[in-house]
Formats: C-alpha cells, structure tokens, sequence
C-alpha cells in the first residue's frame, strides 16, 4: 500500500472515532463499527489503536480530505457511524453538519447521501 493510500485510510479511521467520541462516550456498537471499518480499510490492530488515542486527545478533529470521492466516502461513514448506536446525539448531528459547510455540499447532495446510506 502507497503511502499516501495508508495516509488517507488512517484519515478516515481517525475521522470514524472523532464521530464516535462527539457525544463524549464510545459504546459497544460504535466501537464495533470502527473495528469494522479498520479491516476494511486493510489496517490492522496497531492503527486502530493509533486511531483511538487521536479520537481520546485534545487535539482530535475531522481532517477532511480534499476530493470528491473521499468527501463521499467520508460523509457515508460519518452517517453510518452516527447511527451505529441507535441515536443521533446534538452533538453528532452538529459535527457532521460542520464537516457538511466545510466541503460545501448542497442539502441536496446531503439528502441524496442519507437516503443512499440509509436504506
């Protein structure tokens, strides 16, 4: 795997966990989801952990990627891992709506989106 290629699957490992930390608590389903991910993604045991530690810091933050398809991609996990719990918490929906501003997508993409990922 390229470098940058590891690069942008860490990203968006770090990025499943910051989700999953938003509400201040990471339970079972979550935590299960983000496993999940972490294989899909080709990553193993030690980035998974790498990826926890970044969500548990101070510092932890979306890093959005820069092209579409990541932006897609990113968007989709993010939904998923909202709903992984079973509840949508205030502060879920505010960073994804954030993450949503900052890419500049339209409320229509954003409803195609959930309604692609949520069926």
């Amino acid at each position: 795997m390229s470098e940058k290629h590891f690069s942008d699957r860490m990203r968006q490992l770090r990025n499943l966990v910051v989700m999953a930390m938003a509400d201040g608590t990471i339970g079972e389903r979550e935590v299960a989801f983000v496993a999940e991910r972490c294989h899909e993604l080709g990553l193993g045991e030690a980035e998974l952990n790498r990826a926890i530690r970044y969500g548990l810091g101070d510092d932890a933050a979306l890093e959005l990627p820069r092209d579409p398809e990541s932006r897609k991609e990113l968007m989709i996990d993010l939904v998923r891992m909202m709903a992984a719990d079973g509840v949508l918490d205030e502060s879920e929906k505010r960073l994804f709506a954030l993450a949503a501003a900052k890419m500049e997508m339209s409320t229509e993409q954003l409803n195609q989106l959930l309604d692609q990922t949520l069926e």
